[in-house]
């Protein structure tokens, strides 16, 4: 226990695995990335969460949007992606001491590649109960058409 505590190898008892948990976590404090930066960086994983389906006449994109407004919210299109910008405010209480903060506020974007080409002028997008829902129709050419067999 004193060993542990101390951080002092004791070689023969720790497994192998245990060894290279030790290694990993004096390498986190030399490059700085103890559990307090992996706290941090906790917000800069992918958000929103987005799905994206398929019919035969468009594609839809939900993203998870909490608390966002409208006027929070960019939308735009080049070339085939769709791509979400914003920015989501919490608000903070400096005077509270937080025992967990998982929700994160601050500046997001996220682009989504669409498979197929499709009608600029027709994308239709409104938010909802926190879920932004973006569809766009797929141009003439990218429609499957029926061929009839002679």
């Amino acid at each position: 226990m004193i060993s542990r505590y101390w951080n002092l190898p004791v070689y023969g008892l720790r497994t192998h695995f245990e060894e290279l948990d030790r290694m990993k976590r004096h390498l986190d404090q030399i490059f700085g990335q103890g559990s307090e930066a992996r706290m941090s960086s906790r917000g800069a994983g992918v958000y929103p969460l987005v799905n994206l389906t398929e019919t035969k006449e468009a594609y839809l994109i939900r993203a998870e949007l909490p608390g966002v407004t409208p006027e929070d919210l960019d939308v735009q299109t080049t070339g085939r992606n769709i791509s979400i910008t914003g920015e989501r405010k919490i608000p903070v209480d400096h005077t509270a001491k937080y025992h967990r903060r998982e929700r994160e506020s601050g500046r997001f974007a996220r682009a989504v590649a669409l498979p197929g080409d499709f009608d600029r002028d027709r994308i239709d997008a409104s938010l909802k109960d926190g879920i932004l829902r973006i569809m766009v129709p797929k141009a003439e050419e990218a429609k499957p058409k029926q061929i009839k067999i002679k």
